[in-house]
């Protein structure tokens, strides 16, 4: 099915070609007809399935064809409501390119910068808004955003915002909406809060579901190393002298490890930034750019901060940390392998991280293949476990079970498959 099929007005048409997009992805094949329809609808779609196009298209078309009153109106008729400022200014870069021959008005909104130039655009009117909750709220309770006329309004990464706290935030949101409207909601998990939260908010919604999370990029090549806590900074500057590692988006769980990490890397010689939540918006979004530009070879991020990052080309994702979320790691390798093309996924795991690479093997249903013979094998075979309150307390026993035998060899990366 092309474009043409799903009956795009011709402005919208002539953007896409603009960008290079011929056939649309299962997610926008799916959503654009329902969302054009008028019908609310569930959607849960992990990242890089083309989830920003799929309402994005609609919405422009929808508000296009509004008769010409309505449309000089300088009033919020969209709300696109996103957890993280990266995310946001993406959706914002995708609705300006698909829409850039319709005349429809978008901006971008979030917190951490100066208010003045958003709400200087919102005062000249603004038919589009992306923003994240914390500044919309802030912007609303001051005066400047009123909602009363939103006629579609987009819940994204709705795990997300569960995730990072800000529910009630966005429940808020939802009250000062009016009641009769188009509502679509995306999330790439759906855990028990979001299907409830879809109740409340949705009316008699279509569901599409592609690409379960479970279901890792195939073309994706992913490995696994078994290596001690102490030497993963070594095994990752051991690896990034391979010239074949082109750029590398390197995720680590806490915003202190990712500066560690880079203090490392640029110590070491290789070119690499951080990005994570301490770091000023404008900071981040020169990290970001270099990075895209490929001034930047390594990207250290924590996982919100990378939520909203798509790099073309990025040939590795190198998770630094096993996530102790099982769907994170598949919202990690996503970044990688996107619109067909090839990418490689690579884990440290050590003693304490067993049980994350177990759950990572359940959840995709297949067993990740480990690289036995690298400089630094796993040594320390001690599992800190956690009492009931969570805290950490040291084994009575020393190593366990059969699969983390040391290996011996050459430094090549033998590359086996092993189940543990």
């Amino acid at each position: 099915m092309s474009f043409e099929n799903l009956k795009l007005i011709e402005p919208i048409l002539r953007a896409l070609k603009t960008e290079g997009y011929t056939l649309p992805t299962p997610i926008q094949e799916k959503a654009i007809p329902i969302i054009l329809e008028g019908r609310d609808l569930l959607g849960c779609a992990q990242t890089g399935t083309g989830k920003t196009a799929a309402f994005a298209i609609p919405i422009l078309q929808m508000l296009y064809k509004e008769n010409h009153s309505e449309r000089e109106m300088k009033t919020i008729k969209s709300l696109i409501l996103t957890p993280t400022r990266e995310l946001a200014i993406q959706i914002g870069e995708s609705f300006s390119a698909y829409g850039r021959h319709t005349g429809l008005r978008s901006k971008v909104i979030f917190g951490g910068v100066p208010q003045k130039s958003q709400t200087d655009a919102l005062r000249l009117g603004v038919d589009i808004l992306i923003a994240t909750p914390g500044r919309l709220l802030d912007l609303m309770n001051q005066g400047y955003i009123h909602l009363q006329h939103v006629k579609l309004f987009v819940l994204d990464e709705a795990d997300r915002m569960l995730d990072m706290g800000f529910i009630n935030d966005v429940k808020k949101i939802i009250t000062k909406l009016p009641l009769k409207k188009q509502t679509m909601l995306f999330s790439a998990t759906m855990p028990q809060d979001i299907k409830k939260l879809s109740t409340t908010i949705l009316v008699n919604p279509a569901n599409v579901a592609v690409t379960p999370v479970a279901s890792t990029v195939e073309i994706v090549e992913q490995s696994v190393y078994f290596v001690d806590k102490s030497n993963k900074k070594s095994l990752l500057i051991h690896l990034l002298k391979e010239k074949a590692i082109l750029s590398a988006l390197v995720f680590t769980r806490t915003k202190h490890g990712a500066n560690k990490i880079t203090e490392g890397l640029v110590k070491a010689g290789i070119n690499a930034e951080a990005i994570h939540g301490n770091k000023s918006q404008g900071a981040r979004q020169r990290a970001l750019n270099n990075f895209k530009t490929k001034q930047t070879r390594v990207l250290v991020a924590t996982d919100i901060a990378a939520r909203g990052i798509d790099i073309e080309d990025l040939s590795h994702v190198i998770n630094f940390e096993m996530s102790n979320v099982a769907e994170t790691y598949v919202h990690r390798i996503g970044r990688t392998g996107r619109a067909g093309a090839g990418g490689t996924a690579l884990s440290f795991c050590d003693a304490e991280e067993k049980e994350y690479l177990k759950d990572v093997n359940k959840l995709i249903n297949k067993t990740i293949s480990v690289i036995e013979d690298h400089p630094f094998p796993m040594k320390n075979f001690n599992v800190v476990k956690s009492d009931k309150e969570g805290n950490r307390k040291n084994p009575s026993g020393g190593r366990r079970g059969s699969s983390f035998s040391k290996e011996r060899g050459n430094s090549r990366g033998r590359r086996t498959v092993r189940k543990f």
